[in-house]
């Protein structure tokens, strides 16, 4: 947008600003009993950097990568030591492991600013948070401790939006309560000895907070994404997906073995066009009918703070019968009137969404994911997904940590 706010009569990727009326979106939800519904046209304003910001960023790259050279061939002469990994002697005819280009930004120019990364803190991850002290004697190749803490530290890398994950009440009681009656972990996958009456109150929970008919849960955020897309769609399938995707989602389609295709981030014409173009010709070569069309995006695009445009989407995908799943990693328990993401932000019904995916990262302090929806699909993914297979299950008061948040977002806690 370069800083430019849009004109109300057309949205940023062209359309018109009733296209949320005109599918039929907002009757629908109104039709389905919601209390909210978003029907005005979605406008976003992004920040161009300066001209002069840029030109010094890109000057900062080019000096700091011939000083690189420079001082790569110093190392190769033997003037300046080498403390990034090489190939041992004994493997110097063997293929290399690794190219050393690879390594170039990391030797040359991250090293340079590392001291800014990395850093471990020593208190909870409150709007303000304790770092432990930390020097280097070989200019930032290796670290040690001081001793010291530095104190009220503004913290400016965390997830935690709610705060959740800082508050330490009395309600945190249930937590510690299930840590002694449980322990830390369960040490066996959901198929075999993993799955605890505290992951289906929690699976139920969710379920009921997206009003939906049944969830499942994992114990990794991003392992929802890239182990559960290769169940569902593989060979023979197509991923229509945003170019801004998070790398789960990427990662999760690429190993599921469909034919990738890439539209432009909420472009709605870009979309249906790939969308027309998959109904039309099909499968490249013999020409058959694609077996599913599944669109990924997310709800909250974390990089850029882009919320996608749902109800375009989901009129989109009735018209040319695709499934759809979305991430909403960034958005759920954060974003709608009552904390359920985009779904409830834009007034829609959730069984318009065919597979809801969120992690308990962000708004509810904890870690691991959900995937949510028709009882069928959950059924499905219990056996096929393969986190249920081989991944250690939800360690239990993790589990009880997400309930008590949720419960909270919910106000089923009694306060």
């Amino acid at each position: 947008c370069n800083g430019n706010l849009h004109n109300h009569g057309k949205q940023s990727d062209g359309s018109a600003s009733g296209n949320c009326a005109k599918n039929g979106i907002v009757k629908e939800a109104q039709q389905n009993g919601w209390p909210h519904v978003y029907d005005k046209p979605l406008v976003e304003s992004f920040e161009e950097a300066p001209l002069h910001v840029m030109v010094f960023t890109y000057l900062g790259y080019g000096l700091g990568t011939l000083f690189g050279y420079l001082r790569d061939f110093l190392r190769s002469c033997g003037i300046e030591k080498c403390n990034a990994a090489i190939e041992r002697e004994e493997q110097k005819d063997f293929v290399p492991l690794y190219q050393n280009f690879e390594n170039f930004y990391t030797r040359n120019l991250y090293m340079r600013i590392r001291d800014n990364w990395n850093r471990p803190i020593c208190s909870a991850p409150g709007s303000r948070f304790d770092v432990m002290e930390r020097v280097s004697d070989d200019y930032n190749w290796t670290f040690r401790f001081t001793g010291r803490i530095i104190k009220d530290v503004i913290n400016m890398g965390s997830y935690n939006f709610l705060g959740l994950a800082a508050s330490y009440d009395e309600s945190m009681r249930t937590v510690k309560d299930v840590l002694e009656e449980y322990g830390l972990g369960v040490a066996s996958t959901r198929h075999e000895m993993g799955t605890l009456d505290k992951h289906e109150e929690l699976e139920n929970l969710v379920a009921k907070f997206l009003n939906v008919e049944a969830a499942m849960v994992f114990g990794m955020g991003f392992a929802t994404n890239s182990m559960n897309i290769p169940a569902l769609v593989g060979k023979g399938c197509l991923i229509l997906s945003d170019e801004l995707n998070h790398a789960s989602l990427v990662l999760g389609a690429r190993l599921s073995g469909a034919t990738i295709r890439i539209f432009k981030h909420n472009n709605m014409q870009s979309l249906e066009k790939l969308l027309r173009d998959a109904v039309i010709y099909g499968q490249p070569r013999i020409r058959r009918a694609w077996k599913k069309i599944l669109i990924l995006v997310e709800g909250i695009y974390s990089m850029e703070g882009s919320i996608v445009r749902l109800p375009q989407i989901v009129a989109l995908k009735k018209k040319y019968k695709a499934y759809l799943y979305i991430d909403e990693a960034h958005s759920i328990g954060s974003v709608g009137p009552t904390g359920r993401g985009v779904v409830e932000f834009f007034g829609l019904d959730p069984q318009d969404v065919d597979v809801l995916m969120g992690t308990f990262t962000k708004s509810f302090g904890a870690s691991g994911g959900y995937i949510a929806g028709r009882k069928d699909l959950v059924d499905y993914l219990r056996v096929h997904s393969h986190s249920a297979v081989y991944a250690t299950s939800m360690s239990p008061p993790v589990a009880e940590q997400i309930i008590r948040s949720m419960k909270f977002i919910m106000g089923l806690d009694g306060t």
